[in-house]
């Protein structure tokens, strides 16, 4: 029991300036196995600065860690098929020095089958692919290399309602093999769909952490707008002071 309640990130006061700007000040948040927490807060609030911390933009190794992000405009190179997208910049070759597209197509369609077994389309390049199922190969290709924590990056945005359901079905896939996801989204239903946990930052702090089941929608609203922290939340440094 011990060992499962060891979280997989745990991020304590951090604070980083630009030009006397406290772009994030005394943050502390934490993921564990199996877990979405989402990071919510207005542009500028902090959070994108905090996750590039944690995502070795700034003086870490994440891959090291078994952190990768999948970012908003996913970087998948058009032009190629799932297999080479997996493999990009680490490709597999033969004992001939030639790539070895076999080998990195079987273990494409051993990854894909675990997380969307619905997926067929590995003969085509991505551009042909649906929003989802580009979604499918950003997530396989982390998934490949044993990432054990995820940051999404408003993994919905421009999505339909369908593939936003079967990005939803990934993440639930996700947490089941005990991958913990931080999850940046502005879609407050995305949130309360998909997170166990929500920690919200204003003005560079973490206003506060709640649990989803714990806290309604309107009240994660006012954590946004006004750092005002519901009852059963957990106030963090950017907490409104409640009379």
């Amino acid at each position: 029991m011990t060992e499962q309640r060891t979280p997989l990130v745990e991020m304590k006061n951090i604070s980083i300036s630009f030009g006397g700007i406290h772009a994030v000040d005394d943050a502390s948040v934490d993921l564990y196995p199996g877990e979405v927490v989402a990071l919510l807060g207005h542009n500028g609030a902090g959070k994108s600065t905090l996750i590039k911390i944690l995502s070795g933009a700034y003086k870490r190794d994440a891959k090291k860690y078994g952190i990768e992000t999948i970012y908003q405009t996913l970087a998948v190179a058009d032009n190629v098929d799932a297999a080479a997208n997996l493999y990009l910049g680490r490709e597999l070759r033969t004992p001939w020095g030639t790539l070895d597209d076999v080998a990195m197509e079987a273990k494409a369609r051993e990854v894909m089958g675990r997380l969307n077994p619905n997926f067929q389309r590995f003969k085509e390049p991505v551009k042909a692919l649906s929003g989802g199922q580009r979604q499918s190969v950003a997530i396989a290709r982390a998934i490949l290399f044993d990432a054990r924590i995820l940051i999404m990056d408003e993994p919905t945005a421009a999505l339909g309602p369908q593939e936003t359901a079967q990005v939803g079905e990934l993440i639930k896939q996700l947490k089941r093999e005990g991958i913990g996801i931080f999850l940046i989204s502005h879609d407050i239903h995305d949130v309360f769909d998909l997170a166990d946990r929500v920690s919200v930052m204003k003005n560079g702090q973490v206003v506060g952490h709640a649990r989803t089941e714990d806290v309604t929608k309107d009240e994660v609203l006012g954590m946004i707008i006004m750092g005002k922290v519901p009852p059963k939340a957990i106030p963090g440094p950017g907490a409104m002071q409640m009379a």
